[in-house]
């Protein structure tokens, strides 16, 4: 609820006809309503500087929605105390019951203008939401068309297997902000002595990345060096070992001994699977990752996944 002129004189109305005695007024109307007993307490008591009297509840109510105003949880109360009015029975505390009607109709009209106005808000929020999402897909769709016809190109170059290794990497963290995945690009620790080639972070888990792009098989020689930078890392540390051509038999039969069992493989095909839109990125990770705790395989490939999601 928005608290404007309309709603501030509800309340007022309402503190002053609902009832008659400030006693009942607090007990029925006030406490339930959250204004805190700090507030209403001293205003209660206050002396009017030319009558000497006490003030009034009309004088009361827009003092309580002055000092309400600064606190965080005005709204809310605001629109507990509009509750209250619409819903209230209690008319035999009332000094004028015709006013005190007349002051729930209101109450009632009110709220019920309001939630037609959040409804009409929700609703344009989601309807603006589903086309940022749309969007964001439409972006993602193109990004990663882009990124397959610049994989497919790099497949066929075989003269220096560096800079494509390079380029492999810059790929990969391309893809991550394609699927809104923070991270962390190629950077250096331990005073510059150990080279990270990037890391990303799904579900509080932090996954370093080691790329190959080389006509041999990857041999378990690399990998090793993937674990030892794990165990060197946080508990919440894992490893995405890519080869895009693959790698020994040794590689996998060497993951499965290793007691830590946190390393996933991932082959050229795979990725290339991800960047044509056979797979989610994101699924895909969690399903190798389970794939892993569960059964002590360090590789699933696309084809497997897919058919346990058929």
């Amino acid at each position: 609820m928005i608290v404007g002129v309309e709603e501030r004189s509800l309340v007022v109305e309402a503190i002053v006809t609902l009832a008659y005695t400030k006693a009942n007024l607090w007990t029925f109307v006030l406490s339930p309503a959250g204004v805190p007993q700090e507030i209403y307490g001293p205003l209660s008591r206050q002396v009017d500087d030319f009558t000497r009297r006490r003030l009034s509840k009309r004088q009361i109510a827009p003092l309580i929605l002055d000092h309400l105003q600064e606190r965080t949880n005005f709204t809310d109360i605001v629109e507990r105390i509009v509750e209250i009015a619409a819903n209230w029975e209690r008319f035999e505390l009332s000094r004028n019951e015709f006013e005190a009607r007349a002051t729930q109709a209101k109450a009632q009209g009110l709220l019920a203008k309001s939630r037609l106005v959040e409804a009409a808000a929700t609703v344009r929020r989601e309807s603006e939401k589903q086309d940022q999402d749309k969007k964001h897909i439409q972006a993602r769709k193109q990004e990663l068309s882009l990124l397959l016809e610049m994989f497919d190109s790099w497949a066929k170059r075989d003269d220096n297997t560096q800079e494509r290794g390079y380029l492999l990497q810059d790929l990969l963290n391309r893809l991550f902000v394609a699927f809104e995945i923070p991270v962390h690009k190629s950077f250096t620790r331990n005073d510059g002595a150990e080279q990270i080639d990037g890391a990303f972070e799904i579900g509080g888990w932090y996954y370093l990345t080691e790329c190959r792009w080389r006509k041999k098989l990857s041999d378990t020689r690399e990998v090793d060096g993937l674990s030892g930078q794990i165990s060197r890392s946080g508990r919440q540390a894992m490893g995405l070992f890519l080869s895009i051509n693959g790698w020994s038999d040794n590689v996998p039969a060497l993951l499965k001994q290793n007691t830590e069992k946190a390393i996933i493989l991932m082959h050229g095909y795979d990725l290339r699977a991800v960047l044509a839109e056979e797979a989610d990125f994101r699924d895909y990770i969690t399903a190798a990752v389970r794939n892993l705790s569960l059964k002590a395989e360090p590789y699933l490939g696309v084809k497997d996944f897919l058919e346990q999601n058929t």
